[in-house]
């Protein structure tokens, strides 16, 4: 504490001679806060209103500082503060019993202007005196932060909470623990993470030491409480238990750590913010043993399962003990179900711990209980030594609520097509169904935590489909047609279900059982080969085999011929080649020659005629085997993949996939069988890490691979496994060399040639993408090298760059924008890993418009009511809605606004009316919609009228972001 905040401290008791503020200064030094956080909850989803609350724990020994004062600052991190006034304190028996700790808490309701995020903090300059792993204790601010996070992209956020009290003692040589009992209201995941204590943002206490520094023990190097080696001081980042073993010198320490919230969008986790909690421990000198709690081993459990459990608790010494649980499933209403333990202890309710204390658990799980990420019960036992403080320790039981597997009723095949059934899903809050689908399906029963599909088991998602319709109703039936391609034949299909629960608590049931068809009659040719046999950039060559109609249709005259058919990708495109080598083809083999098999994947497909040249059908598509290497020190790690209609993860031996490897320059004959690969249960993945011949991998050396898959249809009348290779590819472990830069230029290709293009075609669009393009490296070397791209973004000209997404391509569509402005940077990635230098910016920017009219006749009649700008608001196209938009309207519509402010002035220069998108109510609307009224609600008589609009745009290049519009208005009644 600082000296002008004593002299305010000790003001408010009537210190007015030196020698009382002294005394004040005796008093206020002496332990004041110890611990707190803030936290925010957000009054609801329509709202940008939060209400925030700063809970702190104070001493009340040898003090009469209060928390808060005229020097005590909470700022909500968007410009605006607040003082915290004086707030008495509530003693708390539960936590100390000789009454010596207190809360206080704060709450205030703070609205925000817009997106963003933002730092909630609070300073006060009541730091303890003596704190010892800090410098000037007395002199530093007590400081606290949270980070709330609005953004519409993410959803609705509140803070998570936090329910234990962070009030524990400590011994010398006896491990302390602690854990903040955090939950997030929301369901998101949590982590916790150790930060060193603040006196102001972005500003570190002074000499900060960690509990374990060496300075605070004599025998350092045995100080942890088996005196087996030095003390420790961490968190456990899932669960949030912080454990120091063992404490050394006696005295006050200070720590802050965070707990970090984190919400899953679209596969890819972001950072939502974060509560800091600042604390104390205070290190007594006793000697106490600590008591212990025995927890049951994590689990899942099944919806409307009822799960029970019993907890004990021991102590060395034998004193009295009192177990506590913590966890957001004892506080839910009674229409939710909430978890129960009894007994619940009292403050000075202690049982013996000799024979073991116990808790009883008990908890009836529902549907609405399903959720992504474990609930965490946290069991704190203390004990109640004769003498000295009580000890705690604390212990987490994760506890997982899964949906239950959803259940089959039939499955039929018509027409190449499957028409699956299922029972109603037991928990109708659930919000889609996942349908999944293999080639011939396998065996499988989930572990008891093992929910959703196994990515292991190669089954592929082929659709999801709500749980209810519009109507309310169960949707319990599919029809798979592939696509309307139809499902390939000659193949055995099987399907599982998964249900999915919403958002941003997510959840996943256990997969169903199988459901098998098939095979689907082979009336047209079956693919079962598409096999590297050379790799070469120019000379490489691809076996193509097929098995002909095996159940060709009565009306086809046999013998077959075909055409067979080749694109580049896994998928087919429209750039298709015919590539039959003679008219009339009636082998069932090709050799595909003079392909570039070193870089590219191919597809292929067979066209099938009878002996009159009538159509008969085409076979499925199927695409060659890529590998790809991935360096990694003194390891190689392959892994490989093809778009086939027959399953490369099949149960009948041989399935196991070949791993064949050689020296650089090896062709496919020199290559040599080194291992295996169980793809059912280890996926299309392997790391050489030398132990086919028990010699580690030598990072002077490239190493080439090749790759054997093993398929099959599941079809008797196909015998299997069908065996088709991967091209060569060569790697160098320890590689650590980056790619070359890209190559300039990146383009981009819009569905109009410029912005006067693009206000003759479009007015109002939901969303936009962008495309881009790029080239490959010229030099050979550096071609090579390469095996995909990092697409970086930023919304701003100058702003700082974020990772997109990755491909293999050198085209990406950046889709489901909100505009066009964006600029990006492309670096090259090589297989081990590396990334090259970052290309050159290239940006795209809007066609931004805004347009007001100068008239408008607010007088009932109902029609030009309102003063707006132009859009296609209210524009009505006749029942057909085909009809051409006035080119009026389109040419002058609002494009790209993002914010509006707008000024009426008389003719007189007084203000009569203000408008800002940015306040209370009127945020989001862009087009004024002024009715002729004042500011106070009057209308304004008829009569020409200036006005200022200040209207913000969305821009690529900020230096254009912002435009100033002058006009005038006749206002006619």
């Amino acid at each position: 504490m600082n000296f002008t905040a004593l002299v305010r401290k000790c003001s408010r008791v009537g210190a007015i001679s030196a020698i009382l503020m002294m005394v004040c200064f005796a008093k206020s030094h002496a332990t004041h806060l110890r611990a707190g956080e803030i936290t925010a909850v957000r009054e609801n989803c329509n709202s940008l209103t939060f209400v925030i609350t700063v809970t702190v724990y104070t001493n009340t020994k040898n003090t009469t500082v209060l928390f808060g004062g005229d020097q005590d600052v909470l700022n909500f991190g968007d410009g605006n503060t607040t003082l915290v006034p004086e707030t008495p304190n509530t003693i708390r028996l539960d936590l100390d019993s000789d009454g010596s700790v207190a809360t206080a808490s704060y709450t205030i309701r703070h609205t925000y202007s817009g997106v963003g995020k933002y730092t909630i903090s609070y300073r006060e300059p009541n730091r303890n005196e003596g704190v010892l792993n800090m410098d000037a204790s007395v002199n530093t601010t007590f400081y606290l932060e949270t980070v709330v996070n609005i953004d519409p992209f993410l959803g609705c956020n509140n803070t998570p909470r936090l329910l234990i009290p962070p009030i524990d003692h400590a011994c010398p040589g006896v491990t302390w623990t602690h854990n903040p009992g955090a939950y997030d209201p929301d369901g998101d995941s949590l982590s916790f993470t150790m930060k060193i204590p603040y006196s102001d943002r972005n500003t570190q206490v002074i000499n900060y030491k960690d509990p374990n520094d060496p300075k605070f023990y004599t025998n350092f190097g045995q100080a942890n409480e088996a005196g087996t080696g030095p003390p420790t001081f961490s968190i456990d980042p899932v669960s949030g238990t912080i454990t120091w073993d063992a404490p050394g010198a006696i005295g006050e320490y200070n720590i802050a750590f965070h707990i970090v919230e984190w919400r899953k969008r679209n596969g890819q986790w972001f950072e939502m913010g974060y509560v800091r909690r600042d604390m104390q421990i205070l290190v007594d000198d006793c000697k106490n043993q600590r008591p212990d709690v025995i927890v049951p081993k994590d689990t899942c459990v099944v919806a409307g399962t009822e799960l029970k459990a019993t907890i004990f608790g021991t102590d060395p010494d034998k004193d009295p003990v009192k177990i506590e649980a913590f966890s957001e499933i004892f506080n839910y209403p009674a229409a939710q179900s909430p978890a129960t333990y009894t007994p619940v202890p009292g403050v000075n309710d202690f049982v013996p711990s000799d024979p073991p204390a116990e808790t009883k658990f008990d908890w009836q799980t529902q549907c609405l209980h399903v959720k992504d990420q474990p609930y965490q019960v946290v069991f704190k036992i203390t004990d109640k030594p004769k003498n000295g403080p009580r000890l705690v320790t604390f212990k987490t039981w994760l506890i997982k609520v899964v949906g239950p597997a959803p259940e089959w009723v039939s499955a039929s095949l018509v027409d190449r097509r499957t028409s699956l059934e299922w029972d109603p899903y037991f928990c109708l809050n659930a919000q889609s169904m996942q349908i999944w689908r293999k080639v011939d399906g396998s065996p499988f029963e989930p572990d008891n935590c093992e929910t959703g599909m196994p990515a292991y088991l190669g089954y592929e998602l082929i659709d999801v489909v709500n749980i209810k319709d519009g109507a309310g109703n169960p949707v319990t039936k599919y029809t798979d047609s592939n696509k309307g391609n139809g499902l390939a034949p000659g193949a055995k299909y099987c399907y599982r279900l998964v249900a999915v629960f919403p958002l941003p608590r997510g959840g996943e049931s256990y997969v169903s059982k199988d459901i098998c068809v098939g095979p689907v009659p082979s009336d047209v040719p079956t693919i079962t080969h598409v096999s590297v046999q050379k790799t070469d950039i120019t000379a490489g060559q691809i076996r193509v085999s097929w098995k002909k109609p095996l159940e060709p249709k009565v009306q086809f005259v046999q013998p077959f011929h075909y055409d067979i058919w080749r694109a580049v990708g896994f998928a087919r495109g429209q750039d298709s080649t015919k590539i039959t080598p003679t008219a009339n083809f009636a082998d069932t083999t090709f050799l595909d020659q003079g392909v570039n098999s070193e870089e590219n994947v191919y597809n292929y497909s067979i066209a099938c005629y009878d002996a009159t040249g009538a159509f008969v059908g085409n076979s499925a598509t199927a695409s060659s085997v890529r590998l790809d290497a991935k360096s990694q020190v003194k390891k190689i790690e392959l892994n490989w993949s093809a778009f086939v209609p027959w399953s490369n993860q099949i149960q009948s031996v041989p399935n196991k996939h070949l791993v064949y490897r050689g020296p650089e320059g090896a062709t496919e004959a020199d290559l040599v069988l080194i291992d295996s690969v169980d793809v059912s249960s280890s996926g299309f993945i392997y790391l050489d890490e030398g132990q086919w011949n028990g010699t580690p991998l030598d990072d002077n050396t490239t190493y080439c691979y090749r790759i054997m898959t093993r398929g099959g249809y599941g079809n008797p009348k196909i015998p299997q496994p069908l065996n088709n290779f991967s091209q060569i590819m060569c790697a160098q472990p320890g590689d650590t060399i980056p790619p070359c830069k890209l190559e300039p230029p990146i383009r981009s290709t819009v569905d109009f040639k410029d912005c006067e293009d693009y206000f003759n075609k479009f007015c109002d669009r939901d969303t936009y993408s962008n495309v881009l393009y790029w080239n490959r490296a010229k030099d050979p070397a550096c071609r090579n090298d390469v095996r995909s791209y990092n697409i970086y973004y930023t919304n701003k000209k100058g702003g700082e760059y974020a990772l997109l997404a990755n491909t293999t391509d050198t085209t990406y569509t950046d889709a489901n924008l909100r505009s066009f402005a964006r600029c990006y940077r492309i670096a090259a990635v090589d297989r081990s890993g590396n990334e090259g230098e970052k290309s050159e910016e290239m940006c795209i920017d809007n066609c931004p418009h805004y347009e007001l009219p100068n008239v408008f006749t607010p007088n009932g009649d109902k029609f030009n009511e309102l003063f707006s700008a132009y859009s296609l608001r209210g524009y009505e196209c006749g029942e057909e809605g085909n009809c051409p938009i006035p080119i009026e309207i389109m040419l002058k519509c609002a494009r790209f606004v993002e914010q509006v402010e707008f000024k009426v002035f008389n003719r007189w220069g007084e203000e009569v009316y203000h408008y800002d998108t940015t306040v209370g109510d009127q945020k989001g609307s862009i087009y004024i919609d002024w009715n002729g009224r004042d500011n106070s609600g009057s209308e304004l008589s008829t009569g020409v009228y200036y006005f200022v609009a200040k209207v913000k745009f969305i821009t690529v290049d900020p230096v254009d972001q912002v435009q100033n519009f002058k006009g005038w208005v006749h206002l006619i009644r």
